[in-house]
């Protein structure tokens, strides 16, 4: 891939090669899975046969993208050639219909595997029971889900003990995370799995740059469950350009005044505060370093909408110089992703007080960078959470496959379903050891690259997945009586939220590998 993205940075602008970059950010997303299943499958017959079936695919999707174009990457034809006799073997579906990947090891620690097994047990006590219920209903997050959640520790997982959190400060801390996001979202992606991202967002950027007074008034009722968070970034005309934000805040008589509208706001009206990013310098040349973060309080509305006047029904954020300030949300109905509801949140002269800034006078400006602090691992623990939804799905088809009969045999006789089956498991695999190695980088500070690439890759990897889920169910997999069809309309959002799949793979992945391909070449 060092090849390719030296051709790229070449070629000159990367968006006049969007398609070329694409490709490369994808394709090295998948060599960095292979990677870290060589340790994976050093461990045993089982996990070196996952291993090389997945190096395969993974291999075989690579041609495909640079077939016909090999002047474009900078290879000769033929490039590959010396790979075939490998693809032959682990792409044979006699060989493929034959592997018992089913209920594969993760070779979890004893530690770790103890807290799978205590979310799994959550999830499956006490958020299954209402995940279909919520899908079908479009209702909100049920109380009993986010107290039983507080009462576990969910909340606290991504903060310091010190603040009344979980967190210890080492490895733990991510694998930890995306393990327990995983269990959660293996029973509900909207009810789950997402229910603890937000607060780790908010909790990493009040760690990056709140003030200790910030830190010692919000983390512990984060921690605790008692404030649930919304994360108001993206707006209307601006998805992940957030240089170009324009809902302001300006200066007020003891604090701050914001105008502007938010969109894909999930949470916003559950949530107690909101996470927001605005803009404090009008001048919109300075962009990202004209933007900063605030924590901004505010009631508790109904899920399908809400509207706040201040001084009238939230007393807790007084009106300004007479004038009421305003807040409101209108939900937008989604086909899946459901029980958090996300909305259009609108700002009319909605005060909040100087405190509120995050980082006090030394944050004003700084909002990007803390914001981006929480956005990284939320890509990872988005990979995770498509890792549940994949995982749910996997289980559900190798299930009806088993009790399914066609033409006198149960589907999981024949050929195709079972190198289906084989090719699901196997990409799961991949996809959770490449996120465990990711977690180790990030706990060691680095990992910001593969963060995005483990997002971007388990996120369209839950696409193929679930739909094969679907498909095997037959006309059934189209009745939303069976989990399978939740389970494809909420894989679909992962590639849209937490870094839009193609601007991720443009603007972060490709940049970044082009920028690593440029420094080796001026060392070389």
């Amino acid at each position: 891939m060092n090849t390719a993205a030296t051709q790229l940075a070449g070629a000159g602008d990367i968006d006049h090669n969007q398609q070329v970059a694409y490709d490369v950010a994808h394709g090295a997303s998948a060599i960095s899975a292979a990677r870290s299943m060589l340790a994976y499958g050093a461990r045993g017959e089982k996990e070196a046969a996952i291993s090389c079936a997945f190096v395969a695919d993974a291999l075989a999707d690579i041609e495909a993208r640079v077939l016909a174009r090999e002047n474009l990457w900078g290879l000769r034809p033929g490039w590959m050639e010396s790979a075939m006799g490998f693809m032959r073997t682990w792409r044979d579906p006699s060989l493929l219909a034959s592997l018992a990947t089913s209920g594969a090891s993760r070779h979890l620690d004893p530690d770790f595997e103890m807290v799978r097994e205590t979310f799994h047990r959550f999830a499956e006590e006490r958020v299954l029971p209402y995940a279909d219920d919520v899908h079908r209903n479009n209702s909100d997050v049920p109380e009993e889900v986010i107290k039983r959640l507080a009462e576990l520790g969910g909340f606290g997982l991504s903060i310091p003990e010190e603040y009344g959190g979980l967190a210890s400060g080492d490895e733990s801390d991510y694998l930890g995370m995306i393990i327990a996001t995983e269990e959660l979202s293996w029973a509900s992606l909207g009810i789950g799995g997402s229910l603890i991202t937000r607060p780790e967002i908010l909790a990493r950027a009040l760690l990056k740059g709140g003030t200790d007074e910030q830190k010692k008034n919000w983390l512990p009722r984060l921690a605790s469950g008692e404030t649930m968070v919304a994360v108001a970034v993206t707006e209307p005309d601006f998805g992940s350009d957030v240089a170009n934000l324009v809902t302001s805040a300006t200066r007020g008589p003891g604090g701050w005044v914001v105008n502007g509208v938010k969109t894909w706001c999930t949470f916003a009206a559950r949530a107690d505060v909101l996470m927001l990013l605005a803009r404090t310098n009008p001048d919109r040349s300075q962009a990202h370093r004209g933007l900063s973060l605030f924590l901004v309080p505010k009631p508790r509305g109904e899920g399908h909408g809400f509207s706040f006047v201040q001084g009238e029904n939230a007393a807790d954020a007084p009106a300004h110089d007479g004038s009421p300030g305003k807040m409101e949300g209108r939900a937008i109905d989604t086909i899946g992703y459901r029980g958090m509801h996300s909305y259009e949140v609108s700002f009319a002269n909605w005060w909040i007080p100087d405190d509120c800034l995050i980082g006090g006078e030394p944050g004003l400006g700084r909002g990007f960078y803390y914001q981006m602090q929480g956005f990284e691992n939320g890509r990872l623990q988005t990979a995770a959470r498509a890792l549940g939804v994949m995982q749910a799905a996997y289980e559900a088809a190798l299930s009806y496959s088993r009790e399914r009969v066609v033409f006198g045999r149960p589907t999981a006789e024949y050929q195709l379903t079972q190198v289906k089956l084989t090719r699901m498991a196997v990409l799961i695999q991949a996809i959770r050891q490449f996120s465990y190695e990711v977690a180790r980088l990030m706990a060691s500070g680095e990992g910001a690259l593969e963060a995005s690439m483990v997002k971007a890759y388990a996120c369209r990897a839950a696409e193929w997945v679930t739909r094969e889920a679907m498909q095997m169910h037959g006309g059934m997999g189209y009745a939303e009586e069976f989990p399978v069809s939740r389970y494809f309309v909420d894989a679909r959002v992962l590639s849209i939220f937490e870094g839009a799949d193609e601007t991720l793979a443009l603007k972060v992945i490709a940049r970044r590998l082009i920028e690593n391909a440029s420094h080796s070449s001026t060392e070389c």
